[in-house]
């Protein structure tokens, strides 16, 4: 199993329009047969610590079956409409890819 996490910075951030269209955008890849789960969020208020970045706006988490599945997602019209959609909001990403050990 492939566990595909996303994290956006908005380029206004704090938008809250700009955010809860992002979200909108990201719930709609639920509906891509490749992804098993999706999990949309923000940051969640925990304590401050060193460790513990909440710089972020809004998050992704999907699990996938396969690293091919991830790879037909990344090629999926949804994906890419939802890129097309959306991008314009984000002003930075970052993608953690895991498996399990």
């Amino acid at each position: 199993m492939i566990r595909h996490h996303v994290f956006f910075w908005l380029k206004s951030s704090g938008d809250v329009v700009a955010r809860d269209r992002l979200i909108a955008g990201l719930r709609k890849l639920a509906d891509i047969d490749l992804v098993r789960e999706l999990h949309v969020g923000t940051a969640a208020g925990t304590g401050q610590r060193d460790v513990v970045d909440q710089s972020f706006d809004v998050s992704e988490l999907m699990y996938f079956n396969s690293a091919n599945d991830q790879d037909a997602y990344q090629l999926h019209p949804l994906h890419i409409e939802f890129v097309r959609e959306c991008e314009q909001l984000w002003d930075k990403v970052v993608v953690y890819d895991t498996v399990d050990v």
